[in-house]
């Protein structure tokens, strides 16, 4: 038997005289003992605790010595190296270096303080527990421990040295509730911390309910960060594909800094897709992910002529370096490329519209290095209709732009006249920018001979500008830019007297361009206030901001240039004109000369109200009535008729601080003929309104009062990983009501023919209760009155489960939805899924 000393700093007169009256070791303290005063520890290094045990109780301690035993009464506390033991009623027993712990009961017979056991982030909590801090093992009864996302409940729980923990009768679930709703039960468990829980068979109960949903054994890893493992595919029916397999594969965890999850999909009636996916980061360098997804779908019989075979691929990457990784240079990707269809036949989400609303693909990469006084852009772009199937790719393009600098300026001027305060102003920039285009379809991109349609050239451009002030209240700026444009090669025409036709010949060989132009503006800004002398508005003020400019360029389609040549048209002598540089993709000198005298007018109007009484502040508020309302016009003094370009009016503002209206219209002041053609006399007070526009938008929403942003983001790093994937996943409760509605009036009327189209969208959701939430996404085409992509949803939060419903009653991508799945990541896979696509309501 180890023998051990007890250090008692308090009563030792009480505990000597109760040695004395009773012949037994052994001391009651009725208070409380500090945590610094009350430590047991060993004689000597044979005893087997290396180091000090310190224990507290808030009711009661009670140290039998005889047995080497002390009693710990109400809210013990027991510390031992990494290991923190509350509970209740703890007794140590120091001669076997065993600690037993249990709850209590309170007045109405209910438990509590149980035991709560800690060890290296590892925590449970139990009925009652004894633990050897020798050997490290344990026995647990009635233990409920979180792993991870998941909780563990156990009858009876063994730990071995090796922190290992055996279950019998145990559950894992995802539920945090005591008694949870959900739990794949288990005869034993096998539990190894921060690497994997095993089971043997298993089932899954749902309200204490078995369920015939059965496993030989289970396997559920539990490693913080990435861990690779089988993903479990999504099975299910489609009418026109058949069953399915879908989403199924295997995510490798490489490393805390990369994975790659391989998926399939697999249809009865042959068609299939694979997709890979990877995710990287190196903190505080660069982050992205990757995906590459390829499929094929079958519809209908192959041997009727309605059957159609479409192949699809379709490549995403992103790519996201740290600010402060390397200060002065910047490399970005955002890859969006693939083929026409694939969102089509692949947008399984109904309630994310935007992948198979959307008809344009998008892509950049880009690396940019910056200097002291000069950067470079270095860029591959593409550009991707799929209604068109047109496709647009830059690559590469560089741009070399100098940063604006004052030749004329002068710091170590002693005396600064008036003339040096106009030249100071002026400033110097150059950019320049060369590209190499492809302009093809689609389906020809891969084709040979694509080289053949690259098209490629080099323009600089060297903007001269000065801004001061004239008469202390003008503002003056005048700017002169010149511009070069270099191509490896132009273009020739011809008349052909055979077949009279015009023929256009590609000359290869450098040409080069130049052409300018100059300009200069004046613009001030006038005030005009209105006051009242009511309880609530206080004043109106009224800032208008008239501006005239002049700005002049040559005919660069005169002969002199050498831009412009004359071809021939028919055979009575009829002849065009056409620039050299013509399809180039910088285009060439413009033809015609330009002498603009415009004017433009800026109106805003803003309202100041006095503070209301339940303002605290007391502060003035201000009322914005017309943000901005602009009218602008131009004159050209160099052309010999129609001097006058249309009038452009435009406007905006937002009432009521929720309604948002822009506006635009142009005017043309010239009449118009029965035949189509203009009248060269202009009419001011009965222009002709050729186009309109009118916008108005609203977004309404209401928060929680009683929610703070801090409580209305909580959510653990899996779940936001999950969210940031599947952001169409996420539903805010913080929000009880929102609408979003949009109306948009076009009117065009260029000539005789006039078109109006008129649409209306609206989307929002509510929640009905505090697990209810009700969503919508539609709108009305007033033209053809018909409604546009329409889709409901539904969502009930089930605490640990939750269930979501999408459907699209009518249109081309009519198609439900219904979802019943585990909420955490962890157990994503256990769902069910009931879905009809669009392509199974074809006939």
């Amino acid at each position: 038997m180890r023998v051990f000393k007890v250090r008692l700093v308090v009563f030792p007169l009480l505990l000597l005289i109760t040695v004395l009256q009773q012949g037994s070791l052994y001391a009651t303290i009725s208070s409380p003992v500090s945590l610094a005063d009350s430590l047991v520890q060993p004689v000597s290094s044979g005893s087997g605790l290396k180091t000090k045990v310190h224990y507290f109780a808030e009711d009661s301690t009670r140290f039998d010595v005889a047995l080497q035993k002390v009693y710990l009464y109400g809210k013990a506390q027991v510390e031992y190296e990494e290991i923190t033991l509350k509970a209740a009623y703890i007794v140590i027993d120091l001669g076997e270096s065993i600690v037993f712990a249990k709850a209590g009961l309170d007045s109405a017979g209910k438990k509590t303080g149980r035991p709560n056991f800690s060890e290296n982030g590892q925590e449970f909590t139990a009925d009652s527990m004894s633990y050897n801090f020798k050997t490290k093992k344990g026995r647990i009864s009635e233990v409920i421990t979180q792993q991870g996302d998941g909780f563990i409940h156990g009858e009876t729980v063994k730990k071995d040295t090796g922190d290992v923990y055996y279950i019998k009768k145990g559950k894992y679930t995802t539920c945090e509730n005591e008694h949870p709703h959900f739990a794949i039960h288990a005869n034993k468990l096998k539990v190894i911390p921060d690497d994997k829980i095993i089971t043997g068979p298993a089932y899954l109960e749902i309200a204490d309910i078995p369920t015939p949903l059965a496993v030989p054994f289970g396997y559920f890893p539990n490693k913080k960060g990435r861990t690779s493992g089988i993903l479990i595919p999504t099975y299910g029916e489609s009418k026109a594909l058949g069953f399915f397999l879908k989403d199924g594969g295997y995510y490798f965890g490489i490393s805390d800094y990369f994975d790659l999850a391989l998926r399939g999909d697999i249809y009865s009636f042959g068609s299939w897709g694979v997709k890979t996916s990877s995710n990287y980061v190196k903190r505080y360098k660069y982050n992205g992910n990757i995906s590459l997804n390829y499929s094929q779908t079958l519809l209908g019989e192959k041997e009727l002529p309605t059957f159609t075979k479409s192949k699809d691929f379709f490549v995403r990457w992103s790519h996201t370096q740290d600010a402060k990784a390397r200060p002065g240079s910047r490399f970005s990707a955002n890859v969006n490329a693939g083929s026409s269809s694939y969102n089509t036949f692949n947008s399984y989400s109904s309630t994310n519209p935007n992948l198979f609303l959307t008809n344009t693909f998008q892509s950049n990469i880009a690396y940019t290095k910056i200097w002291k006084t000069s950067s470079l852009s270095v860029n591959a772009r593409h550009s991707q209709n799929t209604i068109t199937k047109k496709v647009d790719i830059s690559l590469p393009e560089l741009t070399y732009s100098v940063n604006r600098f004052y030749p004329f300026k002068n710091s170590s001027r002693v005396k600064q006249r008036w003339y040096n305060n106009i030249a100071d102003q002026f400033g110097i920039s150059a950019i320049a920018n060369a590209r190499n285009d492809i302009s093809t379809y689609d389906s020809l991109l891969f084709k040979p001979g694509i080289e053949k349609q690259m098209s490629n050239g080099l323009t600089t451009s060297i903007p001269i500008s000065g801004s001061f002030s004239v008469l202390k209240y003008f503002n003056f700026t005048t700017s002169f830019n010149g511009t070069t444009r270099t191509y490896l090669k132009s273009i020739q025409k011809s008349f052909n007297t055979s077949d009279t036709t015009v023929v256009t010949d590609t000359l290869n060989g450098l040409k080069n361009s130049f052409d300018f132009s100059t300009s200069a503006s004046l613009s001030t800004r006038l005030y005009g206030m209105y006051t009242f002398r009511g309880k609530h508005l206080k004043a109106i003020r009224h800032v208008v901001t008239p501006a005239a400019s002049i700005s002049y360029r040559p005919d660069y389609s005169r002969e002199q240039f050498g831009y412009y040549h004359t071809v021939q048209s028919d055979f009575i002598g009829g002849t065009q004109q056409y620039s050299v540089f013509q399809g180039g993709i910088y285009g060439g000198p413009p033809a015609g000369k330009s002498g603009l005298l415009s004017y433009s007018l800026g109106n805003n109007v803003e309202a100041k109200a006095r503070a209301s009484k339940k303002d605290t502040t007391g502060s003035d508020r201000k009322i914005s009535i017309i943000e901005n309302f602009s009218i602008a016009q131009a004159y050209n003094l160099a052309a010999d008729s129609f001097n006058w370009s249309a009038i452009s009016m435009s406007g905006r503002t937002r009432l009521f601080k929720v309604l948002d209206i822009t506006s635009s219209a142009t005017l043309d002041p010239y009449p118009i003929r029965e035949d189509g053609s203009l009248i060269n006399e202009p009419v001011w007070y009965g222009s002709r309104l050729t186009s309109a526009n009118l916008s108005m938008g609203t977004n309404l929403r209401n928060f929680k009062k009683d929610v703070t942003k801090k409580e209305s983001n909580k959510a653990t790093q899996d779940e936001m990983e999950y969210i940031n994937m599947h952001p169409e996943a996420y539903v805010d409760f913080n929000v009880p009501w929102s609408l979003n509605m949009y109306y948009n009036l076009q009117y065009a009327k260029p000539r005789h023919v006039e078109s109006v189209t008129q649409s209306f969208t609206f989307s929002g959701d509510v929640s009905v209760t505090q697990k209810w939430k009700l969503g919508f996404n539609s709108g009305y085409d007033l033209k053809s009155e018909k409604f546009t992509y329409t889709s409901f949803n539904i969502y009930r939060d089930l605490h640990c489960w939750e269930m979501a419903f999408s459907w699209v009653p009518f249109g081309e991508r009519q198609s439900y939805s219904v979802t019943i799945n585990v909420k955490s990541p962890v157990l994503q896979d256990l769902k069910l899924n009931k879905k009809r696509d669009w392509y199974d309501y074809t006939k």
